[in-house]
């Protein structure tokens, strides 16, 4: 398919079939002020990796069977007992949340996708890899579960943490707090449905949220759901006990010579403590 139909295509599907919803973020966008296929403009075909856009969905876990007492107790809103100590999926998670904010390689990151180098864009970076580390550790049933909460509960302590830091005012943080909870949301909820369809579908997610409606280039497109589709498709390699008691994850490179290098996934140790 060439850019210009896909990004036709991504068009439709993000705006025209959404509706004229605003774009969340920190600093408003101007929309559609004009159109994204400008005539001219040379475009060329894109060719999506088969081993990466046809990753399987996301396995389902398997419900373990519950006491009544672990039912009931979950029912009040408390975490019931778990496979392996709280305390310990705690730093696992802690731990797996600074993978996704520190093994990051930004400047990279930026530079290929033209963002501007601000808090806002940060975020977006981030939010992404929190998604995808989410959609892994959902697979592992409850005690997956109660570490995706944690994850996030680490994510906005941070990011508070360094709006503090950058001198922002508390009434003025609390504003963008409340408006990156929103677009967090968002995002899981168009991600999960871009992951879980074709190419074209997720690539209007990523225009949507990760882009901001600001990207008129399908190779940055095409880079990005690529980038997604292998990294989903390395998680899933993991072991989901090494996740639970290590949270170590070392994300692919964006650009990499030999991306089925892949499938040789290295074992992290551990000790007792989880740590």
């Amino acid at each position: 398919m060439s850019g210009l139909p896909l990004l036709r295509a991504v068009w439709r599907s993000a705006v025209i079939g959404v509706g004229a919803s605003k774009p969340n973020g920190l600093t408003s966008c101007n929309g559609l002020r004009h159109t994204l296929l400008r005539p001219g403009l040379p475009y060329r075909a894109i060719h999506i990796t088969p081993n990466f856009s046809n990753v399987k969905s996301p396995a389902e876990p398997v419900e373990e069977e519950l006491s009544p007492f672990t039912k009931l107790i979950e029912a009040m809103g408390f975490t019931g007992p778990l496979k392996y100590s709280k305390w310990k999926i705690k730093i696992a998670g802690l731990r797996m949340y600074t993978c996704c904010v520190e093994r990051i390689d930004y400047d990279d990151l930026f530079e290929r996708c033209n963002l501007s180098d601000t808090l806002n864009s940060w975020f977006l970076v981030a939010q992404l890899h929190v998604w995808m580390a989410l959609v892994r550790m959902k697979q592992e049933g409850r005690e997956g579960k109660y570490m995706c909460k944690y994850i996030v509960h680490s994510m906005w302590e941070d990011l508070e943490q360094r709006g503090k830091v950058m001198g922002i005012e508390s009434v003025v943080l609390k504003e963008d707090m409340r408006v990156m909870t929103e677009t967090f949301y968002a995002a899981i909820f168009g991600y999960d449905e871009g992951i879980l369809s074709d190419d074209r579908v997720l690539a209007a997610s990523l225009w949507r949220h990760f882009f901001n409606r600001q990207c008129d280039d399908p190779e940055q497109l095409e880079l990005m759901v690529g980038y997604v589709r292998k990294q989903i498709q390395y998680l899933d390699l993991l072991n989901g006990e090494d996740l639970l008691l290590t949270g170590e994850v070392k994300w692919r490179p964006l650009l990499e010579d030999n991306p089925q290098s892949m499938v040789k996934t290295i074992t992290p140790a551990y000790n007792d403590e989880g740590l």
